[in-house]
């Protein structure tokens, strides 16, 4: 179980550095947008694509904060408790992140398959179909929903082994073990 959560975690480490490489390659855009401005000219639509990027990006990048337990926790209470009662309040973090990135990767699909059917396009100038950045926003979010679920299942099997180390190890607060 712990070769499937490092698999997990060196996907979403390779994932995070495509994710950076997209971002700066959107603020170097948006640099020659300034430019061209500057010099009386435009790219047109900088804006519109860097909305994209962010969207897209930032359902990527929420798996590989995952992974690297850079999530906001507020752990006043669990920091308190003995290794049981830490490895309870982690399944009940991980149980409920991994139960809403289902949710909105099932609710996700419907925004697509809604654009999908009506061959929506941004009112922009540029008129991007809105299937192209829903799409691979909604996969961010899917592979979220598939990279929290594969780690609820680690974190079940090894807090059922009375192994709580492995457990803060994979879904505890960043910092502590």
């Amino acid at each position: 179980m712990m070769s499937l959560v490092s698999l997990i975690r060196r996907l979403n480490d390779r994932l995070a550095i495509g994710v950076g490489l997209v971002l700066m390659a959107c603020v170097a855009f948006t640099l020659v947008e300034i430019v061209t401005r500057r010099l009386g000219a435009s790219l047109g639509g900088v804006d519109e694509i860097s909305g994209y990027v962010m969207a897209v990006t930032t359902s990527w990048g929420i798996s590989y904060a995952l992974t690297e337990q850079a999530h906001v926790r507020i752990d006043l209470l669990r920091q308190r408790l003995v290794p049981f009662g830490r490895a309870v309040f982690d399944i009940i973090s991980i149980l409920c992140l991994a139960a809403t990135a289902i949710v909105v990767a099932w609710r996700g699909w419907a925004v697509v398959e809604k654009t999908l059917a009506t061959g929506a396009r941004a009112n922009t100038p540029l008129e991007t179909p809105l299937w192209i950045p829903q799409s691979l926003w909604w996969a961010g979010w899917v592979w979220f929903a598939v990279s929290a679920s594969i780690l609820l299942v680690a974190v079940l099997v090894k807090f059922l082994s009375a192994d709580y180390q492995s457990v803060d190890k994979i879904a505890g607060a960043r910092g502590e073990a």
